[in-house]
């Protein structure tokens, strides 16, 4: 009986070993499965955890220090390692995508002038044209959708004129001058805004308007069907006229802004070109954008410089009229302030939009074939990526701001001879646009037939690297 008890005692000792062992192996087992359903990155960072603590713990400042400076990249934690790619990228933010762009708005620029030089030559000339051909034959003949289209330039251009003409530009030139800067620069982005969106909507008229002349070009002779034509045609006639003398005045009082910017004493020039600049990247930049959009984006650019350019000559204007002293370098050094923050802000614009959507400067040559194609008029695959440009508006305030010009200069006789003299200086300027036109006519011609055979004869575009 004695001897009992220690095997009893024994038995239960084994018992909790046996429990013991069965409690590590369902240990273990947990472990493993924990393991398992672990990542690799995960056990990785706990290692390197571990091992910052224990470093931390074991060494000193000092020792942690300068084993930092002794190993690797010192800004190993905050920089990747780059590759060719990037490399790439970098290069063509800064030297190969600025230049491109700047090619692309320039050829834009020329083909908006272009367009402009011929609603002030070529339109006059067909309309005189047809006015003397249907006064020789003495009987009224249908016109063509493209004659239609002409004379409703002429009705446009007009009454923009007209209307322009009852506006005291110096009375509200002195309303905007006596505004503080701050309120200047918020009136001149206001106005570019509005700007765009009638540039946009005008052309979508325009559109219209030539839609309702070829139909009344081309439609029958059955009473309601041409009385139908007809009604459209004067419709959209006189929303044509109504939208361009909206956009005229815009444009108009955008230029006054700008003039009465750059004769401030209290130096509202840098202000507005510094606020309405970055205002375009904060607006422009941090965006995503596929390549359509980028490409209707650089068509609107060079109608922006081209519309600055009105901008600029309305100055001039205003400048001969009024100004006394010497004042053609101070003219000089505000265009070209002008001028070189456009194009400063638009190469950074582009640049850095290309490169946030992953745009390579080849995309920038794809649109300046494109442009070229149109130049030739050539058909294109899709015709929204033609350049769509209004000159109505522009070419009102242009005539309104010279024309006082001209009549400062008249020479000071009767009214037989001031006639002459109008004739004359009208002539002289026609004959001096109409060269300009063909110049610039020409040699668009010339470049874009050189571009567009380049690029087919290469089987890629030009400047490819």
């Amino acid at each position: 009986m004695p001897s009992a008890k220690p095997l009893r005692q024994r038995s239960v000792n084994s018992g909790d070993s046996f429990g013991d062992s069965a409690v590590t192996a369902v240990d273990g087992g947990c472990e493993t499965g924990a393991v398992t359903s672990e990542t690799v990155e995960q056990l990785e960072l706990k290692r390197l955890l571990t091992d910052d603590s224990i470093v931390t713990v074991k060494k000193s400042p000092v020792a942690y220090f300068l084993e930092k400076v002794g190993n690797g990249n010192s800004l190993w934690n905050t920089t990747t390692l780059g590759d060719e790619k990037g490399r790439e990228r970098v290069y063509d933010t800064i030297f190969r995508l600025p230049w491109r762009c700047e090619l692309l708005i320039d050829v834009g620029f020329f083909v908006c002038f272009n367009s402009f030089l011929s609603l002030l030559t070529v339109m006059p000339t067909r309309v005189v044209m047809i006015v003397w051909k249907l006064l020789k034959t003495r009987k009224f003949k249908r016109l063509s959708p493209v004659e239609l289209s002409d004379f409703g330039y002429f009705i446009i251009m007009a009454c923009g004129i007209t209307v322009l003409q009852q506006i005291d530009i110096s009375f509200i030139y002195h309303i905007i001058r006596g505004q503080a800067t701050i309120k200047l620069y918020v009136i001149y982005n206001v106005l570019e805004v509005f700007d765009k969106l009638c540039q946009i909507f005008n052309g979508d008229v325009l559109q219209m308007l030539f839609y309702s002349a070829e139909e009344l070009g081309r439609c029958p002779s059955e009473t309601r069907s041409m009385r139908l034509c007809i009604w459209r045609f004067i419709s959209d006639q006189i929303l044509a006229v109504v939208t361009t003398i909206v956009h005229s005045f815009i444009l108009l009082a955008q230029a006054i802004t700008l003039s009465a910017c750059i004769v401030a004493h209290y130096n509202a020039l840098p202000a507005l070109l510094v606020s309405n600049n970055f205002s375009e990247i904060k607006s422009y930049v941090f965006k995503g954008y596929k390549k359509d959009n980028i490409h209707s984006m650089v068509y609107f650019d060079s109608i922006e410089r081209f519309h600055i350019s009105t901008f600029i000559l309305f100055v001039l204007a205003q400048n001969i009229l009024e100004a006394e002293g010497p004042w053609f370098q101070s003219f000089l050094i505000n265009m070209f302030s002008v001028y070189l923050c456009e194009v400063a802000i638009d190469v950074i614009k582009h640049s850095f939009i290309a490169k946030f959507n992953n745009i390579t400067p080849i995309a920038y040559s794809e649109f300046l074939e494109a442009l070229c194609k149109q130049t030739l008029h050539m058909q294109t695959e899709d015709v929204k990526k033609d350049l769509k440009f209004v000159p109505l508006a522009p070419a009102c305030v242009v005539i309104r701001v010279v024309a006082p010009v001209y009549a400062a200069n008249l020479p000071f006789s009767p009214l037989s001879w001031k006639l002459f003299w109008i004739m004359l200086f009208s002539a002289t300027t026609y004959i001096l646009l109409t060269s300009l036109k063909i110049l610039i006519g020409l040699l668009l011609k010339k470049h874009a037939t050189w571009y567009v055979n380049r690029c087919q004869r290469r089987k890629h575009h030009l400047h490819i690297d």
